[in-house]
């Protein structure tokens, strides 16, 4: 029988990263880093804009969002900013885990 404390555990240790992967805009600012990350350094808010069709605010909204929950990082050359993919995988690692635990007690139950 698994434990469902610790899987309840292990859902609330993931809400914020699934938070942050759940909306459309966020996927299209993960998805854009993706392409640019084999060609360049990091990628500037204007960038993100064309992308998703935000504003300046509401990119860096979603950009904050993104860092906290520490899928991307960014460096500073003078005064701009560059967004990357942040190569820490401990979060993604954490839902690869819950989501075997959660598909093991599925298919027990098959």
């Amino acid at each position: 029988m698994p434990d469902f404390k610790e899987l309840k555990q292990e859902f609330a240790d993931s809400s914020d990263f699934l938070i942050a992967l759940g909306d459309l805009k966020r996927q299209a600012i993960i998805i854009k880093l993706l392409e640019a990350e084999h060609i360049c350094d990091g990628l500037q808010v204007t960038d993100l804009t064309e992308a998703t069709g935000l504003s300046r605010p509401a990119v860096s909204h979603h950009l904050k969002v993104l860092r906290d929950a520490k899928l991307i990082d960014f460096k500073r050359v003078g005064t701009k900013n560059y967004y990357f993919l942040a190569h820490d995988l401990a979060s993604i690692n954490q839902l690869r885990q819950m989501l075997n635990t959660v598909a093991s007690v599925m298919e027990a139950h098959v």
